[in-house]
Formats: C-alpha cells, sequence, structure tokens
C-alpha cells in the first residue's frame, strides 16, 4: 500500500512512522525522535511519505561519534542509506547534504566527500551551495579553511518546491533605486545567492554561541531555517536521519513542518528533548503573556 492509500484512511504520515517502527523515544506533537539506527529503520518504511530530508552524516574523519570506516566502505554506506532517502522522498522531495573533507592519499589532501559520491546519488543534483563560516582552522602551508558545501538535490527536476520570497535577503543596499520609473530590485529582497554568510556555532570560554550544546559538531539555526523554508511547504513532513543535537527538528517545528529523526547516540537524542522542551516552554510563557493584562482597565490602573 503506498503513503497516499494509507493516509487517505485518515492516518498521518507520523502514525504511519509510529506503526512501522513503535514508540518513538522522543515524542511530541508533529515529532518523532528514534533512537536507532537510521538505516535499518528507514528500511521498514513505505515509499514516498517524506518531503525534504536535511542531514549530515559522520564524516569519517574519527570523531568521536563515529566508527572510522575504509573510504571506499564509508563511501558504499553512504549509497546506501542515500539510496533509502530517495526511496522514501515524495514525488517532489528534496535531499539537502552536507558532508565535510577527507584526504585521499596520492590524490588529495582535503577533498570534499559529495564529490566522490556523484555518481552513486539517484537523485537530481540542482545546485551546490557553499557556506562560508567565519572563523576556523588556521593553516601555514595552505589557505585557512572557511567553508563546506551543502549539496541540493531533488527528485523531479520538473516538480520540486523553491519558496524563494521565503528567504530573500533584505540587506539591499540600494533598495528604492528604479529604472524606467521600476523598482530594479525586488521589495522583499535579493536572491542570496549560494555562497552563504553564517557564523559556526563556536564553543569555548567567552565565545560560546547562545545556541551552543554538548554535541561537538552543531549546525547553525540559520543555515538549517534557510533551507527548510526554501525547499519545504507548513505540514511537509521533515527528516533528519542522523539528527545529532536537533538542530533540524527544532527548526521544523517552529516553521510548522512535521518532523521524524534518527539518531544512534542516546546522550544527542537528549540533548534534542531538552532543546524542544525549552523551545516548547518558551513559547507557552509568550502565549500566556497577553493573557496576564486581559479583562483590565490599563486607564484604571494606580502607577506607584
Amino acid at each position: 500500500m503506498s503513503i497516499t492509500e494509507i493516509t487517505s484512511t485518515g492516518a498521518s504520515v507520523l502514525d504511519v512512522i509510529e506503526g512501522a517502527l513503535g514508540r518513538a523515544d522522543y515524542s511530541a506533537p508533529g515529532i518523532r525522535i528514534y533512537n536507532q539506527d537510521c538505516l535499518l529503520a528507514m528500511k521498514k518504511l513505505p515509499k514516498g511519505l517524506v518531503d525534504l530530508t536535511v542531514t549530515s552524516p559522520p564524516y569519517n574523519i574519527g570523531k568521536e561519534y563515529e566508527r572510522k570506516l575504509d573510504l571506499e566502505t564509508y563511501l558504499t554506506w553512504c549509497e546506501t542509506w542515500i539510496c533509502e532517502i530517495y526511496r522514501l522522498s515524495s514525488g517532489r522531495g528534496a535531499f539537502w547534504l552536507n558532508l565535510g573533507y577527507v584526504e585521499k592519499p596520492g590524490i588529495a589532501r582535503a577533498i570534499p566527500i559529495p564529490y566522490l559520491l556523484w555518481e552513486r546519488v539517484p537523485f537530481l543534483l540542482m545546485q551546490e551551495i557553499v557556506w562560508h563560516y567565519g572563523a576556523g582552522v588556521a593553516s601555514r602551508l595552505s589557505f585557512s579553511p572557511r567553508n563546506e558545501k551543502f549539496l541540493w538535490y531533488v527528485k523531479d527536476e520538473s516538480d520540486y518546491v523553491f519558496n524563494l520570497d521565503d528567504v530573500r535577503d533584505r540587506a539591499v543596499k540600494y533598495p528604492n533605486q528604479k529604472k524606467n520609473g521600476k523598482l530594479k530590485c525586488n521589495p522583499l529582497g535579493k536572491n542570496p545567492t549560494d555562497v552563504w554568510l553564517f557564523p559556526k556555532v563556536t564553543s569555548g570560554t567567552d565565545r560560546s554561541s547562545p545556541e551552543r550544546t554538548e554535541h561537538p559538531a552543531q549546525f547553525p539555526v540559520a543555515v538549517i531555517e534557510r533551507i527548510i523554508k526554501a525547499c519545504s511547504k507548513p505540514g511537509d513532513i521533515v527528516m533528519d536521519p542522523f539528527m545529532g543535537s536537533g538542530t533540524t527538528a527544532l527548526v521544523a517545528v517552529q516553521l510548522g513542518r512535521p518532523v521524524v529523526g534518527f539518531e544512534l547516540n542516546a546522550a544527542y537524542v537528549d540533548i534534542t528533548a531538552r532543546r524542544l522542551e525549552s523551545l516548547f516552554h518558551e513559547q507557552r510563557i509568550q502565549s500566556s503573556q497577553p493573557q496576564l493584562f486581559e479583562g483590565i482597565d490599563c486607564n484604571q490602573l494606580e502607577l506607584g
């Protein structure tokens, strides 16, 4: 049975996911997070249920959250779970992939991992986005690295979501400049281009970003927000197979997109849960604020 046939019975996509995988390790309205191997979990799900996947898997460089593999084994593993994402993607589905650099002895000191996956990905590559993050590692024998790549893939090049107006850059130098009596610039702002300038989530005494968690490789909210706004609609299902610190889930739920995520490390699931609960707590406080003065005639208040 297809996902369309299942949901036509009144079941939500998240109901379908929970029916296939069981109770989520963290669950809230519009959110299901599983402490499971994403590849094993995705194989249990029916095709076509995800509208947007945003993820950044381990880079295979020996970080604390990964088991380093030989390069060919790692690339084959990537190909396997990417093909599962393709199967799970809806007809107009999109896939955003971030991967770092790896050394290939005799060929490259630091080659972007996606370049080694070009012919293994079934999606159509729409565009490579360069994320310029400002501060980073210094180098004396080469230029200091200051960017990572995001690859934007779609399943159907003639039917995909791209909400440019939702992500336009409002920092226009001459917003009122005209030509032949017409504004030269869109009043909503300019296209932000394929080079994105967002600072890293930093750590350390007196320099830690406000959104910093214990996760060692955390994405800034601003990067994920632009992706989700541009390439999905409210109500679309967002997935992150390598949830990490939960930034994708945090942004998706704020933007009205149901989200499902997978994460092998239980400690990182706890980080995600804490971030989401903190968000919900703030939302409850904000929603209760207008009620404090409801029904009170402010003109009759005595000010001391």
